[in-house]
């Protein structure tokens, strides 16, 4: 799978995890160098608090386009430190 934003692959992994249909990236397949971090937090019942991440390429900016969380539930440890894209991240195969 690739998560793909203005143009460039910011993740490509064939290990992604699908969890109420979004690919979930493991820590090592996303080019950490158009990641920023956000203060922006979420909470899921069930997966816990969600961080995320705005990502920036080629000039262009989305805001909090992915998500990750670093502390997930019990019932989400599977996904810890994956990141998951929305706001115009193009997943395909």
């Amino acid at each position: 799978m690739k998560a793909i934003y203005n143009g460039e692959i910011i993740a490509e992994s064939n290990d992604t995890i699908v969890i109420e249909g979004n690919h979930y990236f493991p820590p090592s397949s996303f080019k950490k160098d158009f990641f920023k971090q956000s203060s922006t937090h979420s909470t899921c019942p069930w997966k816990g608090l969600a961080s995320y991440y705005t990502i920036k390429v080629n000039g262009m900016t989305n805001t909090d386009a992915a998500w990750f969380y670093p502390n997930p539930s019990d019932k989400a440890t599977e996904i810890k430190d994956h990141v998951a894209f929305w706001k115009g991240i193009e997943i395909t195969e």
